[in-house]
């Protein structure tokens, strides 16, 4: 009888908040991957009131969306939004909104979204973000004589340590990529990494959904820091 070698299914470090990584999971599960949640923020919702007469809703963030009211307590149940992606604009359906459009791709896109299908003289647009977010896209459209209202919705909390989950899967040199969707994800993994785990990295792909990522993690010694060709997670899973 000849045995069966077990099929491997390298591990990859999820980095993304609690609620995304559980989607991207699922997506590095089908491809044969084993996703290993390693969370560097939190989300927390600010408690705001909106109640903004506006043309549209702007979403950098499906973060935003659980700060947003069901769409049938808005004045106009119609009301539009529009998503930075595809992703977000599919969440902002779940929610309720029946007019949804996604830019497909980053603020700048947004922004070109907007000047399409929005006009200055219809109201205000209201953006709905995470604390600190948000601030080029407003200026942005600002300059091109819309009125914007920023409203921090939610804020993300950097983890305190470096999540043991992640940390047992570089001992013992079972992942193959780690995945950062953003900056700020992965200068918090570059602060709290323990350096005893550092030459671990040199089996490891960082996979950055941008510049910025990138040159947050080239100060860490991966087998190679890979860069997405667009700001999106199709992107990012296409450099595995």
């Amino acid at each position: 009888m000849t045995l069966r070698s077990p099929i491997l299914r390298p591990d990859v470090l999820v980095t993304r908040p609690a609620g995304e990584a559980e989607a991207t999971g699922e997506r590095l599960a089908a491809l044969g991957f084993t996703p290993i949640a390693a969370p560097m923020l939190t989300i927390d919702i600010l408690p705001k009131t909106l109640s903004v007469h506006a043309q549209a809703i702007l979403l950098t963030s499906a973060n935003a969306l659980a700060a947003l009211p069901e769409p049938l307590h808005w004045q106009r149940p119609d009301l539009p939004v529009l998503a930075v992606g595809d992703a977000t604009a599919a969440k902002a359906r779940i929610h309720g909104f029946a007019t949804v459009h996604s830019a497909g791709r980053d603020a700048e896109a947004l922004a070109q979204l907007v000047l399409q299908l929005c006009h200055p003289a219809r109201g205000p647009l209201l953006l709905a973000c995470g604390s600190r977010q948000g601030l080029a896209l407003a200026k942005r459209l600002r300059s091109t004589g819309f009125k914007v209202i920023r409203r921090t919705v939610y804020k993300a909390v950097p983890a305190r340590v470096f999540p043991a989950a992640a940390a047992q899967a570089l001992a013992k040199q079972s992942v193959h990529a780690a995945l950062f969707l953003s900056a700020e994800t992965a200068a918090v993994f570059v602060r709290l990494l323990p350096s005893v785990l550092c030459p671990s990295l040199s089996r490891v792909n960082a996979l950055a959904i941008g510049a910025p990522a990138a040159d947050v993690l080239s100060s860490l010694p991966w087998r190679e820091v890979r860069r997405a060709a667009a700001p999106t997670l199709d992107d990012v899973l296409a450099l595995l």
